[in-house]
């Protein structure tokens, strides 16, 4: 009853395919009436619910589809292909993506591994990589529909809305990707916060050195644990995260020498080339094919 109830409310709150801003700072609704194949996207934390319909996530070459039994949990940023590839007028995706506050997330994981001896330890959890695909609860479930229910009054969105959304995080934590995620924004994850700073200073020169510098490890060890959580060495890591970044600029309708310059990359031969090599395309035939759809 709870999904129907959100279901409708999505629908109530959505008259056009794409995103509509729900409101509530960090909560976007989304429908989509026609199949969209998967493209580059940068997945900044978040979750992604769906209540009707399915959607697709391609990461490093795995493949996760996922409906209204499963939602997406990505605590870190991460360069995925995401689509709509079965939606049609017949079968609508509705559905809803709220930002993770990486500062609150954290906050609320480091309260939860205070309180010890509350939260179970789940077999083979500690190494899910990137993205997870977590089973809808009825926390969860409960404390989505308690959110949405206040998109369209200022007044409860001002009064409660922090609260709500506060819920909708625990819940998130204390699920099925709760083990994932509190590792992901737990106060010793430096892989977390070198993932967030590449993901702010694209445009700047970024190394291994300086990227295991700043997680305070050797660049043996950086390298390692990185390519553990993320499954992608540092370096494919960020120039995938770039390229991604330039695919959605140019998709926007930016130049390709100005999305090559803005996500850090001097040379545009060298961006040419290894746009090419990642999406099969040049970014100029790119650009034409998204502008065509």
């Amino acid at each position: 009853m709870c999904k129907t109830q959100i279901k409708n409310l999505i629908i109530s709150r959505t008259d056009r395919d794409g995103l509509t801003e729900a409101g509530i700072p960090g909560v976007r609704l989304f429908r989509a009436t026609e199949a969209i194949p998967c493209v580059p996207v940068v997945y900044d934390p978040c979750a992604v619910a769906i209540v009707s319909g399915a959607k697709e996530a391609v990461f490093d070459g795995q493949r996760y589809v996922y409906d209204d039994s499963e939602y997406l949990c990505c605590p870190m940023s991460m360069p995925v292909k995401a689509g709509t590839p079965a939606a049609s007028p017949e079968a609508p995706l509705y559905g809803v993506m709220i930002a993770l506050d990486p500062a609150i997330m954290t906050g609320l994981a480091m309260e939860m591994e205070n309180a010890s001896g509350v939260l179970p330890m789940t077999k083979g959890a500690l190494r899910a990589q990137g993205i997870k695909l977590a089973g809808w609860d009825d926390g969860f479930t409960d404390a989505l529909l308690r959110l949405l229910q206040l998109v369209g009054s200022r007044t409860d969105i001002a009064v409660l809305g922090k609260a709500r959304l506060l819920e909708v995080y625990y819940a998130i934590l204390k699920g099925d990707a709760g083990l994932f995620a509190r590792q992901a924004f737990g106060t010793g994850n430096a892989i977390a916060r070198s993932i967030a700073h590449v993901s702010s200073n694209l445009d700047a020169t970024i190394s291994i050195d300086d990227m295991a510098s700043r997680a305070g490890m050797s660049r043996a060890v950086f390298h390692r644990k990185f390519k553990q959580v993320t499954t992608m060495a540092p370096i494919q890591f960020v120039k995938s995260m770039r390229l991604n970044n330039a695919a959605m600029k140019i998709a926007g309708g930016m130049t390709v020498s100005e999305a090559a310059m803005d996500v850090g990359y001097v040379s545009p031969s060298q961006f040419s080339r290894e746009f090419k090599r990642l999406y099969g395309q040049s970014p100029r035939q790119w650009g034409e094919a998204q502008q065509a759809l």
